[in-house]
């Protein structure tokens, strides 16, 4: 197998939405067994997708900077960055992990009781319902809570002491992919319209 660079492609469903990030090797895998194609933009902003084929051909013309080429014993094209899966068109389910982290970012760091914004030091895990009075240990029966909160509320049912969360507590909904955003570096040009429901373009399919 021929050597590849550590690139990464964005890897979207047949709808044209973000679904996973994967090796070069993957991606250059998956056009050869015509699983998916390749995606271009143009200088116009308009989308074209080539399978192994024109992609190959799509290789030879032009010499753009910044564009990495892999070699094989017959052949060079260039790697890449984005590919349209051929048949695959739903968004894939995983469930966020339940830490203590993550409820914090659930909650995006406000005291579920008094409403202020802490940082991640000054905040405690509240059981809405306390465990020694049945409570689970689950995203529906934990919150964000301030220290002073969480000591005031203490091992008390919310009624009893007339504390309620401002949010009802539930399992937060997982936003496939969009946390790439946060890692630049491994981010390509190519990406941002895909990955910025904001900005609009033109799609065209050779």
């Amino acid at each position: 197998m021929f050597p590849l660079s550590n690139s990464l492609v964005l890897v979207l469903n047949r709808l044209w939405q973000p679904v996973n990030i994967c090796s070069a090797r993957r991606a250059i895998g998956l056009i050869y067994l015509g699983h998916a194609r390749a995606v271009h933009r143009d200088i116009e902003q308009n989308f074209f997708t080539h399978d192994l084929d024109s992609w190959i051909e799509f290789s030879t013309d032009g010499n753009e900077p910044d564009v990495e080429f892999v070699r094989t014993i017959s052949t060079c094209f260039r790697l890449p960055t984005v590919i349209v899966l051929a048949t695959f068109d739903k968004l894939p389910k995983k469930e966020v992990k339940f830490t203590r982290r993550n409820v914090f970012e659930r909650d995006r760091f406000i005291c579920q009781y008094c409403g202020v914004r802490f940082d991640h030091q000054s905040l405690n895990i509240d059981h809405v319902v306390p465990r020694d009075k049945g409570g689970r240990n689950t995203w529906e029966n934990v919150v964000c809570s301030c220290v002073p909160c969480n000591t005031r509320k203490g091992n008390r049912l919310p009624a009893d002491i007339q504390m309620f969360p401002i949010n009802e507590p539930k399992v937060p909904r997982w936003r496939p992919f969009f946390s790439v955003s946060q890692t630049p570096n491994h981010m390509h040009d190519s990406w941002i319209h895909f990955l910025n429901p904001g900005m609009a373009g033109a799609f065209a399919s050779s």
